[in-house]
């Protein structure tokens, strides 16, 4: 996506006037108890269940006209909404209830010798705007967080998914007005115009922090133009390393499961690195289990798609996998480390001092030993819905959940205490 610099007096006005209602919302928001949120995403859930034949017809639009555009199929994947991932949605909005309500806890604190009482404790961010593409889930797993942390929701969606968000937000928005809660805690901006993320991402001092979660063009456009805080929520070229020490069988179910399960994700396998010592044995076996799934495999051996320096960078989304054998494990930390995104890397071994260096020394937000690149998921993490994986190092990093919504406020309590001259 590139984010266009000419702008709309009339939609700036629309984007900052909902910023200004969401302002309100959030200052009420952040007075809820915990059981009142609690009660709306649960009522939210049963409403997007009863609501799902509407949500679905919307989505069935959506699906029509992005397949008439040409869109690949990949993306139509994200696009789609299905009976079971509806089901889905709402199991993530009660995991999210179900969770530890992160505003008020105090992270630390301490009585001073002249008395005075601190203690530093969460507080909401306020008024939180996201831009994305496509996943229409997307919008609620961010009206559950925001709404638990305490936040009030401004969504910029994309325009392929615009009636599937306008259901889904319609019935997130008339359930906070049942529950007493200000429906304009989560609004959905136009997205019929790139300009609407312009004004959002610059609207300085009405908005307190912007979260992009997309494709790379996104995430840049966001990160470069913003005027508000960014958090960063990056593509993911994903490694999985099979290393001298590892155990085939593992291997080859770890491959197929973190590239073939959902390619279109972020946490997908997009590249394949495997150890000279075994590649005799581990390459025939891995590039036939790959094949047999379909997947195209880009590469420098005969009968591989000729690989550029491009695919070692690519995040494919696709049933593609870029494909290297590497001397040891200091050339597969190199090869990753050079061509990775931060995102998420994989090792499998049996060798324990091999994965603790692996561990040790790449760098991204989650690193994982004998397991598949599909588990960096806030879902999966235990953290129920996600506003995204983080890839950048300041503030959040890796899958962002309840306590990435929060900053923090230092309380002090005194009895008349003065600073000496």
């Amino acid at each position: 996506m590139t984010v266009g610099t000419t702008t709309k007096p009339e939609l700036r006005e629309v984007v900052h006037q909902a910023a200004r209602r969401a302002r309100i919302a959030a200052r009420a928001l952040a007075q809820l108890t915990t059981a009142q949120k609690n009660d709306a995403l649960h009522a939210a859930a049963d409403a997007l269940l009863a609501g799902a034949d509407q949500v679905l017809a919307a989505n069935a639009e959506d699906i029509a006209a992005a397949r008439a555009a040409g869109t690949e199929e990949s993306l139509l994947d994200r696009l789609r909404l299905t009976e079971a991932r509806i089901d889905g949605i709402a199991s993530g909005l009660r995991q999210v209830a179900g969770l530890p309500d992160p505003v008020g806890v105090i992270i630390r604190g301490s009585t001073l010798p002249n008395g005075l009482e601190i203690k530093q404790v969460r507080v909401p961010l306020g008024v939180v705007g996201m831009v994305y593409e496509a996943r229409p889930n997307v919008t609620v797993d961010a009206f559950g967080l925001t709404l638990k942390s305490g936040n009030a929701a401004l969504l910029r969606g994309s325009s392929s998914a615009a009636r599937s968000n306008a259901a889904l937000v319609a019935i997130l928005r008339e359930t906070l007005a049942a529950q007493g809660i200000p429906e304009d805690s989560v609004q959905l901006l136009p997205s019929e115009d790139r300009a609407s993320v312009i004004h959002l991402i610059q609207a300085r001092g009405l908005v307190d922090v912007v979260i992009p979660r997309g494709g790379a063009g996104l995430i840049n456009a966001v990160v470069r133009d913003a005027q508000v805080p960014t958090i960063e929520t990056g593509t993911g070229n994903c490694h999985v390393y099979v290393h001298a020490a590892a155990d085939l069988d593992m291997a080859e179910q770890i491959l197929i499961n973190a590239k073939t399960r959902r390619p279109s994700v972020c946490n997908a396998a997009e590249t394949l690195l495997i150890d000279a010592a075994i590649a005799d044995t581990a390459l025939p076996r891995l590039t036939e289990a790959l094949q047999r799934h379909g997947v195209t495999i880009h590469g420098n051996l005969p009968g591989q798609v000729p690989a550029t320096d491009a695919d070692w960078g690519e995040e494919y989304l696709t049933l593609d996998i870029a494909l290297d054998v590497v001397d040891d494990l200091d050339a597969a930390v190199e090869h990753i480390n050079t061509w990775g995104t931060g995102h998420t890397e994989a090792i499998v071994t049996g060798d324990l001092a091999a994965a603790r260096e692996f561990t040790s020394r790449v760098d991204a937000a989650a690193v994982l030993v004998n397991a598949s690149t599909a588990f960096t998921d806030g879902e999966q993490f235990g953290f129920g819905a996600e506003i995204g994986i983080s890839t950048q190092k300041l503030h959040a990093r890796g899958p962002m959940a309840l306590p990435e919504l929060t900053s923090t406020k230092w309380i002090v309590w005194g009895e008349g205490q003065i600073r000496p001259a």
